[in-house]
């Protein structure tokens, strides 16, 4: 397996995607060792120097006028994992703690975190034996950071709490001893550099962004599936229009589906002839929607991107000066609104969808089949699937609600304003998870439409879809078959999803037609 060298500086979203699925080990950069080295000899000298140095000599929050005596300070950093280890709820997904533990050693390469190299190289050493802290999910206001449930995470280091030890549940005691791995005894500054940072919301957003893309090349083939299926034209696909409104992620909707459907006989069937003027927004605009969460997705991977190589402990060291600085890196509001900005953004694809998956199981708006089904009255067919696509997308509109807006008071108010960005990054995630159901609720019933848009209206022949429509549309009948009379339908949606998700169908379709945008 290869080695990503973290160097605080040049992560990327698609390296947190990549290592949360466990398809890459990490280890620490030498330059950024040498970095850490230089931050961590100023902490030693000032602890034997007695300077009152904000959580190494005092403690923390509204406590950060009570001085700690030099005997204490390894007790004072393990008070505070054990103190704020103090979240509640279902574990975090195992992807989400590796993004963190990944985001967490790349903030201390930084070399600003005054912490020793053998004490983040530990975190290293949890993370390539898959012994993963388990964290429970809530509990974090998003500042300083994410501190509950960074501080479970580094219970794991310490041996204390629970893991998951390639998959299996496990005292984190009993997972070190059997990868022989020492439990770290921490010094001065280690646990509140530790804890003091964004990893949380960082882990969800990186990973959701780089999802976000995916779904959103998703998005443009189901929507081009559906134009097919509902016989749409594609003139509101033309670059010439396009290039007059030249939003980035609009145009390269457009050039996905006009080269989606390049070749289209179904298409060509009745370009000339057909009385409809225009087709409807939910077909005519989808460049202008799916475009417009493009640029969300892309804005928000560019906020992310700054997020994930910062510094965003508390106090900060800086070696070439020789001082510390106590600020507010950690405090999470940049993340905080890019997140709520991209469950706005996600929600839209899964809105224009279900209107596409009602318009083609409703016989009066599409002239296929009722619910698409060759006996209707008999078979309900499709009907139930788009009640369970209005669902989610009522449930995201709940979820789209901003987090960001609300701040509650901690720390006897010395801490007065929070991000909450904790709670937009929970509720992204649940997004995500609906966003990707609800395509692929589009998927079934677009295949499904397509069978009867394929039949001429008047010679009775079999046509063609484009060539990018036609290969999907190959890809998901090797699996599952066509709807001939009804059948479990949570069983089809379940298998649809599983090809989203594996990414099958969008693989099959730039075989045949190129790379998609």
């Amino acid at each position: 397996m290869k080695t990503l060298l973290l160097d605080g500086n040049s992560l990327s979203t698609g390296d947190v995607l990549r290592a949360s699925a466990r398809g890459l080990n990490i280890g620490i950069s030498a330059a950024a060792k040498k970095r850490m080295n230089a931050s961590r000899r100023l902490v030693e000298r000032w602890v034997e120097s007695g300077d009152t140095v904000y959580g190494i000599t005092t403690g923390f929050g509204e406590l950060a006028s009570v001085r700690i005596g030099v005997g204490n300070i390894e007790q004072l950093q393990l008070n505070l994992i054990r103190s704020h280890a103090a979240g509640v709820g279902d574990p975090l997904p195992p992807e989400i703690v590796r993004a963190m533990m990944v985001l967490r050693v790349n903030a201390l390469a930084k070399g600003f975190s005054g912490i020793r190299v053998g004490t983040a190289e530990l975190l290293v050493r949890l993370f390539n034996n898959d012994i993963l802290p388990v964290i429970p999910s809530r509990g974090s206001v998003g500042s300083s950071g994410d501190l509950a449930p960074l501080a479970h995470l580094v219970l794991g280091m310490i041996g204390e709490g629970t893991v998951l030890h390639r998959g299996r549940r496990a005292t984190a005691a009993a997972a070190l001893k059997r990868a022989r791995i020492k439990p770290v005894r921490l010094t001065a500054k280690e646990g509140l550099a530790l804890i003091n940072g964004t990893q949380m919301m960082g882990a969800y957003g990186s990973i959701v962004a780089e999802e976000a893309g995916m779904l959103c090349t998703l998005a443009d083939l189901t929507g081009a599936m559906s134009t097919e299926a509902l016989r749409g034209s594609d003139t509101a696909f033309d670059d010439r229009i396009h290039a007059l409104r030249p939003h980035p992620g609009q145009r390269a909707s457009a050039a996905n589906l006009r080269k989606l459907m390049s070749g289209s006989e179904i298409r060509e069937s009745h370009r000339y002839g057909d009385d409809r003027v225009q087709d409807a927004y939910s077909i005519r605009c989808i460049p202008q929607v799916h475009g417009a969460t493009r640029d969300v997705v892309n804005h928000a991977k560019k906020v992310l991107t700054i997020e994930i190589n910062s510094a965003t402990d508390n106090p900060l060291i800086i070696p070439a000066d020789g001082v510390h600085l106590e600020g507010g890196n950690f405090h999470g509001q940049p993340v905080a609104l890019v997140l709520d900005f991209l469950a706005v953004a996600l929600a839209e694809l899964a809105n224009i969808s279900e209107r596409r998956i009602e318009r083609m199981v409703n016989g009066n708006l599409s002239g296929l089949p009722k619910f698409l089904s060759e006996k209707s009255g008999l078979n309900s067919g499709l009907m139930i699937a788009q009640y369970t696509a209005a669902s989610l997308v009522s449930e995201n509109k709940v979820l789209a609600h901003p987090a960001s807006v609300d701040s509650i008071t901690t720390s006897a108010n010395q801490e007065d304003h929070n991000s909450m960005g904790s709670v937009a990054a929970h509720k992204l995630w649940q997004v995500l998870g609906n966003v990707r159901t609800v395509l692929a609720i589009e998927l079934m019933v677009a295949a499904q439409a397509l069978e009867f848009a394929k039949i001429h209206p008047r010679s009775g022949g079999t046509m063609t879809a484009g060539k990018g429509v036609e290969a999907a549309h190959r890809e998901v009948r090797r699996t599952v078959p066509k709807l001939r009379g009804d059948r479990v339908i949570a069983d089809d949606i379940t298998r649809f999803l599983e090809l989203v998700k594996r990414g099958t169908v969008l693989g099959a379709v730039e075989k045949s037609v190129g790379t998609l945008r």
